[in-house]
Order: structure tokens, then sequence, then C-alpha cells
């Protein structure tokens, strides 16, 4: 219902608000969730203001955004959104803002099919899971900003470009490491089919409950023969992800002898205390949390 009753707020909310910032502060962008906050904000420097619609924990997919989130938005020169269906609630969120500036930062990139139960043939939308692919997140990125604020384009140029830097050589460090996995065991088997740009990336064979957290209801089949895979190619350790409960994964544990490894984290970044902070040190707990899973037995 929250969404409902912001759609009925956007006219009077749109028609107060000016040609510019709400505040005399730097422009305001905003985007759907936080991993695509930190990589605006490693852009943006202190030219721009960056904020995520979700908060730190959330459920992207089936998200329902309120008043207070319209109202942040209702103050915003630019937003940012993933988009291959990951936030189909954002163009009726958005409805009454035809002139807001909107971003789509996976322009470009050819996605992966998710390749199974109602959502075959779809787009899987996790493609920022790929640090090859991440860095054309980065270049839309750039390219949003430099027109927004043309003024400061060589700074979102040179920031842009150090950015992609990290990013490639996380690639190449990944790929070290996901190496030393023995053939085998290289299959990572978590709750959300989430890890499709990663898994094609590195080599490692992919088996989940649910293709998108949207289509989370655990059925009968699903679990079946996520516990085949798991009996069949004798995998160590099952994993979930931090937006959702892992309740039904541990009893998959339980029913194949393999052991419960941890928490992934992929639509939300954690705390600045916890293990996932920027998108950088998410990939980074990701896989040394799945490398103690399937090299630790």
């Amino acid at each position: 219902m929250g969404w409902l009753i912001a759609v009925m707020l956007l006219p009077i909310l749109a028609g107060c608000r000016g040609s510019g910032p709400a505040t005399q502060e730097s422009p305001l962008v905003i985007t759907t969730f936080t991993v695509l906050a930190d990589m605006a904000r490693n852009v943006a420097g202190d030219h721009l203001r960056v904020e995520s619609i979700t908060k730190l924990g959330a459920e992207i997919h089936g998200y329902e955004p309120t008043p207070s989130d319209l109202r942040r938005v209702a103050g915003a020169s630019l937003v940012l959104e993933n988009g291959l269906n990951l936030e189909r609630w954002s163009d009726r969120f958005l409805a009454g803002m035809p002139n807001l500036k909107r971003s789509t930062l996976t322009a470009g990139i050819k996605p992966l099919p998710i390749t199974e139960d109602a959502y075959r043939g779809k787009p899987n939308p996790h493609a920022w899971m790929s640090p090859r692919l991440a860095e054309i997140y980065v270049e839309n990125i750039r390219q949003a900003f430099s027109q927004l604020d043309p003024a400061n384009a060589e700074d979102y140029r040179r920031r842009a470009g150090a950015y992609r830097a990290q990013l490639r050589a996380l690639d190449q460090e990944l790929r070290r490491e996901l190496a030393t996995i023995p053939g085998p065991r290289r299959v990572l088997a978590s709750c959300e089919g989430a890890f499709t740009y990663l898994a094609h990336d590195y080599g490692l064979d992919e088996a989940y409950l649910w293709p998108v957290n949207s289509e989370s209801q655990v059925t009968p089949q699903r679990m079946a023969r996520l516990i085949a895979t798991v009996r069949q190619r004798q995998v160590p350790t099952v994993f979930c992800e931090s937006t959702v409960s892992d309740k039904v994964q541990r009893q998959v544990a339980e029913q194949t002898g393999a052991r419960f490894g941890g928490v992934f984290y992929v639509d939300s970044l954690s705390s600045p205390q916890g293990e996932a902070p920027t998108l950088l040190k998410l990939q980074r707990h990701n896989v040394r949390t799945l490398i103690q899973g399937l090299k630790g037995s």
C-alpha cells in the first residue's frame, strides 16, 4: 500500500518542486539500492549528494516505496536504476515525475538469461556481480553525472577511471583466488540465483533455491532439485544471502550432509562496521566465504 499512497501524492509534490535542487547543497542523486549508491559515490566525489531509496539490509526486488521515499526523490536531480527488471516497482513509483532525469546503469550490457522456472529466458538482473560489467555501470554513471553537471565532467572522468582500475584489479584478484577451488567442488549453491555473472566469469557452476528473490517461494520441486545437485556433486557447503531467510537452506544442509557456510551479500551492502560496506569489500567477503566453504572439508 505504501507505493499507492506515494503515487497519489506525486502530482502535489511534483508541482511543489523547483527547477533546481531542494536546498543550497550539492545536487541530490538518488539510487534504487545501496550497491549503486556506493558505485555512484566513487564517481561523484564531493560534487553530488548520493542517497539510496532502500536502506542497508533491505530486499530490493519486492520493495514497496513509502511517502518519505517520495519526498526525497521529489528533491532529486537524477535517479540511477539498475534495470533488467530488478526494480519493477520504480516505474509506477516515478510515474508522476516524467521530467525527472533517470539513468539505467545496465545500458550496453548483454544480460545473461535466467534458465529455470517462471523467469526462464528473462534477464538475470545481478550484472553488478561481475567486476568486468561493473565497469560499464561506472561508465554509465560518469556519463549521467557529466550531463547533469558539465562543469565537473573532467573530475567525474578522472574518478571513474580510478574506480574502474580498482574493479579491474578486483577481477584479477578474484580470478586467482577462485582458481584454487578444485574442479569437482566448483559449485556455488545459494538461496537466490544471484551469482550467474560471477559464475560465468570465473568458471563456477551455480545452484539455487529460486531464480530471483521476488520468486522466493520454496516449492518442493525447487528444494528437491537443489538437494539432488548437492548430493550428486558432493557439494560440501551451501550458503544464503543477507536479505532473505536462510531457514530452508539450512534444511538443505541437514538433508544432504553439507554444511551451512554463511551469508553472502548481493542486493544490499552491510553497515559500515559490517563485512560488506562497499561493493569491493562485498565481493571479497563473498569469495572468501565461498572458498573457505568449498575448500574447508
